[in-house]
């Protein structure tokens, strides 16, 4: 029986790009020809949501309008839920209704964006009710992460497993590989470290391989190297969150200052977990003065 020719995935390095937070990259490289409907509408769902990285949220609520498709609305609800920390819950209210539109509930990319704002708001229980059926690459690393986030390192395994049966080489198989190492710890932080070695050495460095391999080495106790790799992923992008926040914890193990760290991330990032225990901190610290005054 002949075996039927592969079909070209025009999206993969598009995707690739995404997923290795190369964001203008991906958008720079999104002129692509002979795209089927289906291809394009993913194609405009990576771009937009290599905005959203970006920051570029009121871009994305400007472009995409109420006639475009279920997939880019979702995206949009994203970008709508990220502009607007104070006013999250209209946003996850239009969500609830279309999760639960029998219509487009199902649709992949709106399960992906829902497991995304769930995971957002910590309520991983909601999140998993979405995106735990699988049914694309995504969906799968998003179950890991999620899994991660509940520290259920088991349930993790169980979801990366189906990955690497799906396809061990794939990008999205390789970083859930990296993030159940790291969450694990111990022995698996070299294997972890070489996962992300192995991406520095294929692709172009962005912020999230240099922050891989930075957090690798801080488990490994290499605070210099760490340092090193934090600063290079500073010079791409001096708002990156994750970059910000493994600074300051860097520099507290050098024992050098970390407060202008701190303070841009207090910034750029004020609902950051490590801005609200930081707030937290100086709270109790303020109280327990008042005490002994």
């Amino acid at each position: 029986m002949a075996v039927a020719a592969a079909v070209p995935d025009h999206l993969f390095n598009l995707r690739n790009n995404f997923y290795l937070g190369s964001y203008q990259a991906a958008i720079n490289n999104s002129d692509l020809p002979h795209l089927s409907p289906d291809d394009a509408i993913e194609r405009d769902c990576l771009v937009y949501r290599s905005y959203i990285a970006l920051g570029s949220y009121q871009l994305v609520i400007n472009e995409i309008d109420s006639n475009a498709a279920t997939p880019l609305q979702a995206v949009k609800l994203l970008a709508l839920y990220l502009s607007n920390p104070h006013d999250k819950e209209s946003t996850i209210s239009s969500l609830k209704e279309w999760l639960a539109d029998p219509a487009i509930g199902n649709n992949a990319i709106l399960r992906l964006i829902a497991g995304t704002i769930f995971m957002h708001e910590e309520d991983y229980n909601e999140a998993l009710k979405h995106t735990n059926a699988g049914g694309t690459m995504e969906l799968n690393a998003l179950n890991v992460q999620i899994f991660i986030k509940m520290h259920r390192s088991d349930y993790a395994e169980r979801q990366l497993r189906v990955m690497q049966q799906i396809d061990e080489d794939h990008t999205l198989t390789q970083l859930a590989n990296a993030w159940l190492n790291l969450a694990v710890g111990g022995s698996k932080i070299q294997e972890a470290y070489l996962i992300f070695q192995d991406f520095s050495e294929k692709y172009p460095m962005t912020t999230l391989i240099l922050n891989g391999k930075a957090v690798c080495c801080m488990h490994m106790g290499n605070f210099d190297e760490a340092e090193t790799l934090l600063l290079e992923a500073l010079n791409k992008d001096a708002k990156d969150p994750e970059t910000l926040a493994n600074l300051v914890v860097c520099s507290l193990h050098l024992g050098k200052s970390s407060s202008r760290y701190l303070s841009q991330l207090k910034l750029t990032h004020p609902e950051h977990i490590l801005v609200k225990r930081s707030s937290a901190a100086e709270d109790s610290f303020e109280r327990a003065l008042q005490t002994v005054a």
